[in-house]
């Protein structure tokens, strides 16, 4: 074992790089509740449909759940702890656990009926497919 000198300064610099990490890194800077947190999501366009891919690491697809109601969908879900019922005695605890909820209003018309989710590897994905009225329409420009 290697004893260290203690130094005032390593302190405030774990402090305000701790600061900095979560102000940067978390939603929640102002709700320290560990208990709260988002995943992150990327969402894109494609020509038919749009793409939801959401990470969600330590999960499994019984935890998620999803809903399209009034061009809002909604996931939500909760990631338990794996070490909650055990007396666990943490070094170090950086990830999040507990219940999650994230909505998206889709300024777009949806094929409701046709949405599919896919959860594989942690990452669930969502096919938003887009109904006619949404899809560009190429219009021919006729020349006399």
């Amino acid at each position: 074992m290697t004893l260290v000198k203690w130094n005032p300064n390593r302190v405030l610099f774990n402090w305000t790089e701790d600061l900095y990490n979560e102000l940067l890194n978390s939603r929640g800077f102002f709700n320290l509740n560990r208990d709260n947190w988002y995943p992150h999501v990327d969402i894109e366009e494609r020509e038919n449909e749009y793409v939801m891919n959401m990470e969600l690491p330590g999960m499994n697809k019984d935890d998620i759940n999803i809903s399209f109601n009034d061009d809002v969908l909604t996931v939500s879900g909760e990631k338990k702890d794996a070490g909650e019922d055990a007396k666990v005695n943490y070094h170090l605890n950086e990830r999040r656990y507990g219940k999650f909820e994230r909505a998206f209003r889709i300024h777009s018309d949806i094929k409701a009926d046709k949405i599919e989710a896919h959860f594989r590897d942690g990452i669930l994905q969502i096919g938003l497919p887009k109904a006619e009225t949404a899809k560009p329409k190429q219009i021919e420009v006729k020349v006399k």
